[in-house]
């Protein structure tokens, strides 16, 4: 790969006689990063789309091609890219509906809107991969019939399909009123009764570590049920019944289901399973006293995960928030409080509660003031980015808390660009600030220059516009790629570097 010429693919400025010169010299990498130029002309797409075969698929994605542009024969990828865009054109529909290459017939299967003669001639195809994804796409009245279909991989797919009839995924997850399944992948290829080992010596195997076979296709079915028990479509009747299943992955896929009764819900708390219990605390189905339970569950995640449900109670919230790693972000809860909420929780006492509303970004100034001078460092590490604040005010929380804060502080968009070259001189160092200081609009030459010493921060300080354009090119010869390319694609790179690093035909 030429990390150089990928960069300069992707590099706004550049000239379109020099994108010409690149689409002349394209291989697939840089036809990748030429096919997402904002700027490329239809005449220029025409040409790359006929130079490099993947970069017709990838332009026909972004709306560059249109079926006039296409030859289907020459360029499948690209039709059927189209296909997959709603691009409504049975005649290619058809033409792939009988393609030799089963990828291209199971691309097609995925497609929207397709003849009705298309859908039974792929409802009728032999290869299995190619049904069981129209199984997973089509309509109510194909995907019905699709669930009586011999093989069990078609029928796992119409499990997963949301516009599957709620009668046919309840029969699905008993496998009443339906014909038994004959096959399955791996009684396809494998002597029964078979259990694929976890750790497989063949290379070209690509069956999933304990799918099994003992002539009941029981991994399969096993999948049909769990996909059927997360499909919302499944009746709240149907699946009820799996609350006590001895499988916990079909316990869990009850688990985040809006539509249960009260009295299951509060059996899936008692679940010995702690991945159960965890996507139970975050489901905004459960009621205020089940919340409260599971508040002391120290299980894995299921505080975090009860932190994140948007019902939770604030003083449950605030009592997490002590206790549990939430990470720097903005809660439901937290985002849907009322003015009332928001000017208790920044007056609490508990440092736990002033940091959590502390995350919004829409506080009213006076309130946004008074946290920007909180004594607690927790509190100014979640209001430091908040938009505007004054130089003065972000200088004092470094004066005051240090380290701590400085990384937040130079993620401010209102940052200085005094400020920000203050902070890459800081002593000691913050490595996490050199790449907040390396992605801000307000970063100065000489603030990039110092944060291109951070191993992470220099890809992005180099493609950073306000760096010096003699530096960007010395940064063309770097040893890390990602650093190369960055510099290529940087728009303040100086032109006649362009000319001289594209190839001359």
């Amino acid at each position: 790969m030429n990390h150089v010429l990928c960069g300069l693919a992707a590099n706004a400025a550049l000239p379109s006689e020099l994108v010409d010169r690149l689409i002349e010299v394209a291989d697939a990498d840089i036809a990748a990063d030429l096919a997402r130029r904002e700027d490329l002309s239809h005449a220029q797409a025409l040409v790359l789309a006929s130079r490099v075969e993947e970069s017709a698929a990838w332009l026909a994605y972004e709306g560059r091609l249109t079926t006039a542009d296409i030859d289907p024969v020459a360029q499948p990828h690209a039709a059927l890219a189209l296909l997959c865009e709603h691009v409504d054109s049975p005649e290619w529909a058809r033409l792939f509906a009988a393609d030799p290459f089963f990828e291209r017939r199971e691309k097609l299967a995925a497609c929207p809107r397709l003849p009705s003669d298309v859908v039974e001639t792929l409802a009728a195809d032999s290869d299995v991969r190619v049904v069981a994804e129209l199984a997973l796409w089509t309509t109510p009245e194909v995907a019905a019939r699709l669930a009586g279909h011999p093989h069990a991989e078609v029928r796992r797919a119409v499990a997963a399909n949301e516009a599957t009839p709620p009668a046919v995924l309840a029969a699905l997850l008993t496998s009443e009123d339906l014909p038994p399944a004959l096959r399955c992948l791996v009684c396809d290829r494998e002597e029964t009764p078979f259990v694929h080992e976890a750790q497989c010596p063949r290379n070209d195997c690509d069956l999933l570590p304990g799918d099994s076979c003992d002539g009941t296709h029981e991994s399969t079915v096993h999948e049909t049920q769990r996909m059927a028990l997360q499909n919302p479509a499944t009746p709240t009747g149907a699946v009820v019944r799996f609350v006590n299943h001895p499988s916990p992955l079909l316990r869990w896929a009850l688990a985040a289901r809006c539509d249960l009764p009260s009295e299951v819900y509060g059996q899936l708390a008692m679940d010995p399973h702690a991945g159960v219990r965890a996507d139970l605390a975050g489901n905004p189905a459960i009621e205020d006293a089940l919340i409260r339970a599971l508040a002391g569950d120290r299980g894995h995640d299921v505080q975090r995960r009860l932190a994140h449900n948007p019902r939770v109670p604030l003083d449950v919230l605030i009592r997490l928030a002590g206790t549990t790693k939430i990470g720097a972000i903005l809660l439901p809860r937290i985002a849907a409080a009322s003015p009332a909420e928001v000017e208790e929780l920044a007056q609490s006492p508990e440092p736990a509660a002033r940091m959590l509303v502390a995350q919004r970004r829409d506080l009213p100034t006076g309130i946004r003031d008074a946290l920007a001078t909180d004594p607690d460092a927790k509190v100014i590490k979640s209001i430091a980015s908040h938009p505007g604040l004054s130089e003065p005010q972000l200088r004092a929380m470094v004066a005051r808390h240090g380290v701590r804060v400085i990384a937040k502080v130079a993620a401010n968009p209102d940052a200085t660009p005094a400020l920000l070259e203050d902070l890459t001189r800081h002593e000691p160092p913050v490595q996490k600030a050199f790449r907040e200081v390396a992605r801000h609009c307000n970063a100065t030459g000489p603030a990039l220059h110092r944060c291109l010493a951070d191993r992470q921060a220099r890809p992005l300080a180099a493609r950073h516009p306000a760096l010096a354009p003699q530096v960007i090119a010395e940064l063309l010869t770097d040893t890390d790629w990602q650093v190369v390319e960055a510099a290529a694609a940087n728009p303040s790179l100086p032109l006649a570097v362009m000319s001289d690093l594209v190839p001359q035909l």
